[in-house]
């Protein structure tokens, strides 16, 4: 069995080993992503794991403006200190996590291997509750997708209640998405943050909005979304969505989308609240779950390093 297949046959069985209290905790959790799983179409996403915890980032990097255009620096190192992909270090365990979860978005949203999804490109990273360690992985899944060879990405904070990106990336925002769907005079390329990772552009939230929920509805964000995600045929649209059952927003967002990858934290989240969650993103037949902070399994390690050794 090829690692991308043990890896995908880690969701259900094998995982995550809880304590017996664990497992009185949350009931059937392995079946119920099991059964979520079996929602999506039949040839689409495969099943994605990963084994993150989500960290804190601080202090910004340093603004350079160029042109009239924003290009910010990301400290590649603090990234990966920080346990981030960074497309500089040499192979580890995170990036090969990644690899394997962005596999099947890729292949859905190109026809690669499989159907083309409609709206493959546009791909949203939620979660049930917060801190499941859904901006942790949208980063992750941005840096690891800019790597490839005939992509570019476009990372979208769309958590307007409490965005996260810059914080992670240590970069500036001020305008973003909800200003350009506000003010019909500011160009989308006006609050675009270009930064030095190659292919990976960053879309910030923008200003607080109280009525965010409406302009996420709206018009012009169909229009926007429809513009982004047909402008560039090799373009993938991220979008760190809020959790599913904090704001009514992540429901909204998600009629926009052709798949979403829904972090769900293991020996924590339950099964009623991936249930409830799942059935606020019923419009979007795509489905992939990702089982985050799960207990690593016993020789995963060997493999990482005699992996890692690899061609030195």
């Amino acid at each position: 069995m090829s690692i991308i297949e043990k890896a995908a046959g880690k969701i259900g069985a094998g995982t995550s080993q809880p304590t017996s209290r664990d497992a009185d905790s949350h009931p059937g959790q392995d079946s119920l992503i099991e059964n979520a799983l079996n929602r999506q179409r039949s040839g689409h996403a495969a099943p994605f794991v990963a084994t993150p915890v989500e960290p804190m980032f601080n202090d910004p990097d340093t603004l350079a403006m160029e042109g009239g255009s924003q290009v910010q620096s990301i400290n590649l190192a603090r990234l990966h200190r920080m346990g981030v992909v960074s497309p500089d270090a040499e192979k580890s365990q995170i990036a090969e996590e990644f690899r394997i979860i962005k596999r099947p978005l890729i292949a859905n949203a190109f026809g690669q291997g499989t159907t083309r999804v409609k709206n493959g490109n546009l791909i949203m990273v939620t979660s049930s509750l917060p801190g499941e360690g859904k901006s942790f992985t949208a980063i992750n899944l941005a840096i690891s997708m800019a790597m490839e060879m005939d992509r570019t990405v476009l990372l979208i904070d769309a958590d307007v209640a409490k965005p996260r990106i810059p914080e992670y990336l240590g970069i500036h925002a001020d305008k973003g998405l909800l200003d350009v769907l506000q003010d019909k005079d500011l160009k989308l390329s006006d609050v675009l943050i270009k930064t030095d990772i190659a292919k990976l552009t960053v879309l910030p939230a923008g200003r607080t909005y109280k009525r965010a929920t409406e302009l996420l509805a709206s018009a012009a964000m169909t229009r926007l979304v429809e513009d982004i995600g047909n402008r560039y045929p090799d373009r993938i649209i991220l979008f760190d969505s809020p959790p599913l059952l904090a704001t009514s927003e992540s429901s909204v967002l998600a009629t926009h989308m052709g798949q979403i990858v829904m972090v769900v934290e293991a020996e924590r989240t339950s099964q009623e609240a991936v249930r409830e969650a799942l059935s606020h993103i019923h419009s979007c037949e795509v489905v992939g779950m990702l089982l985050n902070k799960t207990t690593p399994t016993p020789g995963a390690d060997y493999y990482y390093g005699y992996y890692g050794s690899y061609g030195k």
